[in-house]
């Protein structure tokens, strides 16, 4: 017998549950993150790819997820939305958000990943991708606008599934195939004599870091393993993350550590001294390795990449990986090649093949932590020289980032609405007010993305709220790294009286 069903509307979920789409998928506290919320939401997706024909009958939904503890349930809530709407969920363990978008596109059949990212382990989010890539704004907009129907006695007043969906198996499939990836495109041995060291914590890309580091003949030091889940964030390093690279450094005769979010599409890499690079710093470097020609990179990234006059084509976008994306699909369109972008968080995307000697590494246009530490190490092995020495062959301009953790969005938007109204000399003159006497006179204000300010001295002032948590990010940049870190503690002490 049919049970009775109700329908329940995405858009009216999202206000109802906190649990909304921010830059990167859809997040929220994980106990607003129900059973009925999350297969609510993978039923929109799925209506979603079938109005859109990405999604053929029996067709197979490709799964994974993070080390979250809410993470495997999540992930059951998933699995029976997909199976209860006659498709199979192909559940591929707990492995990074570019190996599972890699395994599916090759597979063409959509995926969707389970993982807050870099936030706090009292949150987690769910990445949605279609056989072609991520999901863009217009699809999440349609997603949003999806009415859904649930039967009625599926969950109890809790949101809990009575009946939990118990995971199939995980096939190695989608690991093997991300491994193979890296190991296939760079030179057989290509790091004999280096000594890498893998700062494991709670990252799904911790085993597949040094899997493929070993591969191409490098020593690897596996460092810092947890079972509880760490919220690195690779824009807002913390300290004990840099204290643990300079002692790991001190410890070790290493050529750099290396690591990754708690999803794996966010790198870090150090030089020899455990001095980790700045996100933005090392796309530029990996692009240079990738001989890229076109560079879509967010507003809030390092000018180094214009001042270094390596690339043909380079266009600022919003920040957030879609942007990213729809900005490097215009490139591609125009006619340009070996297209690839960049984010300051340093996931690095190639939204075109790259040939080098006869190897190709297939386009992934998704953030990827991988790629980025393969190139620099390989690129400055391949000069002779140091990472230290290598980043010394870039124009000279520095960044630091900051947050406000527990500001919401709604006042992250109140505090800055002076700083962006339609008359120009008005929003130079609220923003002299707040920071021209610690850095001096206004050249311009770019409102792409948030408020950036760029000063008479060249240096810059970017406040921007959060895509997918409740902070307040402050970014600068200057001539010295030094100066940048001075610029941001002035900056965030400056901020601090907002809260």
């Amino acid at each position: 017998m049919t049970q009775p069903c109700k329908d329940i509307k995405i858009s009216t979920l999202m206000q109802q549950s906190g649990v909304k789409f921010g830059t990167s998928g859809a997040r929220g506290l994980a106990t607003d993150m129900s059973d009925e919320v999350c297969y609510a939401y993978t039923l929109a997706f799925i209506q979603h790819l079938q109005h859109i024909n990405d999604l053929q009958t029996g067709s197979s939904i490709a799964i994974a997820g993070d080390f979250r503890p809410s993470t495997p349930k999540i992930l059951s809530a998933v699995a029976m939305a997909i199976h209860d709407s006659g498709y199979t969920p192909v559940y591929c363990g707990f492995i990074p958000t570019p190996a599972i978008a890699c395994y599916a596109m090759s597979q063409q059949i959509p995926c969707i990943m389970v993982t807050g990212s870099h936030i706090p382990d009292d949150r987690n989010g769910i990445k949605f991708y279609k056989s072609t890539g991520e999901i863009l704004k217009d699809d999440e907009q349609n997603m949003c606008a999806q009415t859904v129907q649930v039967a009625c006695d599926y969950f109890d007043e809790d949101g809990n599934a009575r009946t939990p969906y118990v995971l199939p198996t995980a096939i190695r499939d989608a690991h093997m195939m991300y491994v193979q990836r890296y190991i296939a495109f760079l030179p057989s041995n290509c790091f004999q004599g280096k000594t890498v060291a893998v700062y494991e914590h709670s990252t799904v890309a911790r085993d597949i870091l040094g899997e493929i580091f070993e591969a191409l003949g490098a020593t690897v030091i596996r460092l810092g393993r947890s079972e509880h889940f760490l919220p690195v964030d690779t824009e807002a390093i913390r300290p004990e993350d840099i204290a643990l690279a300079k002692q790991w450094a001190d410890q070790y005769d290493i050529d750099c550590v290396v690591s990754a979010d708690g999803d794996g599409d966010r790198p870090l890499i150090s030089d020899e001294f455990g001095n980790w690079l700045r996100g933005d710093v090392a796309g530029i470097l990996c692009a240079q390795y990738l001989h890229a020609q076109s560079i879509a990179t967010p507003v809030s990234c390092n000018s180094a990449v214009e001042k270094s006059d390596w690339f043909e084509h380079i266009t600022r976008t919003r920040i957030g990986s879609p942007f990213v994306i729809d900005t490097m699909n215009n490139a591609l369109q125009q006619g340009h090649s070996h297209v690839v972008g960049y984010e300051a968080n340093g996931g690095f995307l190639t939204a075109s093949d790259i040939d080098i000697e006869s190897r190709k590494l297939t386009a992934l246009p998704t953030r990827d932590a991988i790629i980025v530490p393969l190139a620099i190490l390989l690129m400055a092995s391949q000069k002779g020289i140091s990472i230290a020495k290598l980043l010394q062959t870039l124009p000279q301009r520095f960044t630091s980032s900051g947050r406000l953790k527990n500001f919401p969005t709604e006042l992250s938007e109140e505090k800055l609405s002076p700083l962006k109204t339609s008359f120009p000399e008005k929003n130079i003159a609220a923003a002299s007010v707040l920071f021209g006497e610690a850095f001096g006179a206004i050249h311009h204000i770019d409102n792409t993305d948030g408020i950036r300010i760029t000063f008479d001295s060249e240096e810059v002032v970017h406040l921007r709220p959060s895509g997918n948590a409740p902070e307040l990010r402050c970014y600068n940049e200057a001539d010295s790294n030094e100066r940048a870190e001075t610029m941001n503690q002035t900056c965030m002490k400056i901020l601090a009286s907002w809260q």
